[in-house]
């Protein structure tokens, strides 16, 4: 899949406010500067592969809300099955599903169904915007 040129930046953390217009400017990656160089191979891969990366402190930022949402959230980390969270995790690295598949040793069937379901409770309409949503609600980390 071609995503085009991704903008990575890495720094102190910014304000909920400006990572929004950063994220509406075209970034689709920040980290903060304590990041390790694994954590920013990772971030430029997903990035590539069209998916937004932003540290778990910051996506938890920008998710911060009252303690219903708080606890929405907690109740949805709980609905998601072992199996879904490991399929989220290698989503967010940008796998297909046949190689995920691999990895699970699972058939690509079974990994339809998984991120399907997973789209569906995180009320999203892609993977990118699954993983983008389990990273603000600090379902995912780098």
């Amino acid at each position: 899949a071609e995503a085009g040129t991704g903008l990575v930046l890495l720094g102190t953390a910014p304000a909920a406010d400006q990572v929004t217009a950063l994220l509406a400017a075209g970034m689709r990656g920040f980290l903060l500067d304590d990041a390790t160089a694994e954590d920013v191979r990772v971030a430029l891969r997903s990035v590539a592969h069209g998916l937004v990366v932003l540290d778990p402190v910051l996506g938890r930022n920008l998710g911060a809300a009252p303690a219903e949402e708080a606890a929405a959230d907690q109740e949805l980390e709980q609905l998601l099955t072992p199996r879904e969270r490991e399929v989220l995790d290698l989503l967010a690295t940008g796998l297909p599903n046949k190689i995920i598949a691999r990895r699970l040793q699972i058939s690509e069937h079974t990994v339809k169904f998984h991120v399907a379901s997973i789209l569906g409770k995180l009320g999203a309409a892609s993977r990118t915007e699954a993983v983008t949503r389990a990273i603000q609600r600090g379902l995912l980390a780098l």
